[in-house]
């Protein structure tokens, strides 16, 4: 289930990710950036690189709060462990409440 989600959360971002990278440099020239007023020292390739890795990461933080915040409340409060494996303490140790 954790790699079905990771891709639910993954995909779409890849996705968005490409989509950004065209609109943004569509417009923008990479040879034409600073950066605290100094021009970037890198390639055109080594921009769209950055770029297309930052807008990625941008995008999978929120698809992953989108995944987040869907769950259900059985969902976030479920104990992964069986009621004998649950440690010392835990207020659902007992087989009754699992």
């Amino acid at each position: 289930m954790l790699n079905q989600r990771l891709m639910w959360i993954a995909w779409p971002a890849f996705l968005v990710a490409g989509v950004l990278e065209i609109l943004v440099f569509a417009v923008v020239d990479p040879n034409d950036l600073t950066w605290f007023g100094q021009p970037v020292e890198l390639s055109r390739q080594g921009v769209y690189t950055i770029a297309f890795f930052a807008f990625w990461v941008c995008a999978i933080v929120s698809s992953g709060l989108t995944t987040l915040l869907s769950q259900s409340p059985f969902e976030v409060n479920r104990c992964p462990l069986p009621g004998s494996d649950r440690p010392d303490g835990c207020p659902k140790q007992e087989a009754s409440c699992v």
